[in-house]
Parts: structure tokens; C-alpha cells; sequence
């Protein structure tokens, strides 16, 4: 069976695509070398399917990002979980917040989440899609992402609630 060989724009997505993948990744898994990992294998499928994604002159993107979180999603689902590792260090540019003692705060208590419920936060409020489409990426309903992310807050809340009062002023800054 012959493979055709994606042709130069596969690279420059690669490039281009490598740092914002790898940001989810990390935010998904809380682990640097799984988000690595995660990232490589969103990349090797799209390289299988390179031509049909880029149809149209189609922006790859969003098909990226949905393959990483299908790939994610069938990684705790499937395997079985290995207890998380949290880091002293946050790696560069995972985290837009410019405090990084927020940011290890905001990593504690996504550890502190279920993986589906990370996922449900991660594609919800970081990736600002909409309940039907992370519905899609995660293959259930819209009421199940619904009702994750209420699980999901109240858990936040409950168990962080020195957190909810750091960002408190950040909303209404906003």
C-alpha cells in the first residue's frame, strides 16, 4: 500500500499548530509529557489525513482540535487511569493567566476534576465552543455536557473556594 507524503503546508501546520495543541493538551491531561504525547498522535492523524482535511482550502484547525480531544476522551476511557503527576513548574505557555500563582492554583483544582469533567471545562470556557459542539468532540449529549459542567463548577467551588474569590475580580474586570 503506497502512502502519499503530506506536502509542505502539512509542515507548516505542524509548526504553526504545535503550541496551541500543545496548551490544550496540557490543560486536558495535567501532564506535560502526555500532552506531548497526545499532541504527536492529533499530528500523525492528520497526516493520514491530510488531503481530505485541507479540501477546499478547509482551516485544519478545528479538525485538529477535535482529533486531540477524541484521542484524549478514548485515552480515560479506554485505559486504564494512571494517578496524575502534579509539577512544581508549570510548563511555558500552558497557562494564559499572567499570575503564576493563579495558574498553579487553577492547575490544582482542574487535578482535582474528573478527566470528562477537564474535558467539558477545557472545550466549554478555554476554547469557548458551545454545548452542542463540545457535545460532538466528547460523542455524548448536549445535556450530558450540561450537566458536567454544573458537576464540574460546583465541584470547583466546593473544593476551592479561595478560588472562586481570586477570580472573582477578574470577571468583573473583564
Amino acid at each position: 500500500m503506497r502512502r502519499s507524503v503530506p506536502d509542505a503546508s502539512y509542515e507548516e501546520f505542524v509548526r504553526a499548530s504545535t503550541v496551541p495543541l500543545l496548551r490544550v493538551a496540557w490543560l486536558l491531561t495535567g501532564d506535560h509529557h502526555a500532552a506531548q504525547d497526545l499532541v504527536q498522535e492529533t499530528h500523525v492523524r492528520m497526516a493520514a489525513r491530510w488531503a481530505s482535511v485541507t479540501r477546499d482550502d478547509a482551516d485544519p484547525m478545528p479538525y485538529a482540535r477535535t482529533v486531540l480531544h477524541r484521542l484524549h476522551v478514548d485515552r480515560w476511557r479506554w485505559r486504564s487511569r494512571r494517578p496524575e503527576r502534579l509539577v512544581d513548574v508549570v510548563p511555558e505557555g500552558a497557562g494564559r493567566a499572567g499570575d503564576p500563582d493563579l495558574r498553579m492554583t487553577l492547575q490544582a483544582a482542574l487535578a482535582t476534576l474528573t478527566p470528562r469533567q477537564r474535558a467539558v471545562l477545557v472545550l466549554r470556557f478555554l476554547e469557548d465552543r458551545t454545548e452542542v459542539q463540545s457535545a460532538e468532540v466528547l460523542g455524548c449529549s448536549p445535556n450530558t455536557v450540561k450537566s458536567q459542567t454544573r458537576h464540574a463548577l460546583a465541584r470547583l467551588r466546593e473544593l476551592n473556594p479561595h478560588l472562586v474569590a481570586e477570580l472573582a475580580p477578574a470577571r468583573t474586570e473583564a
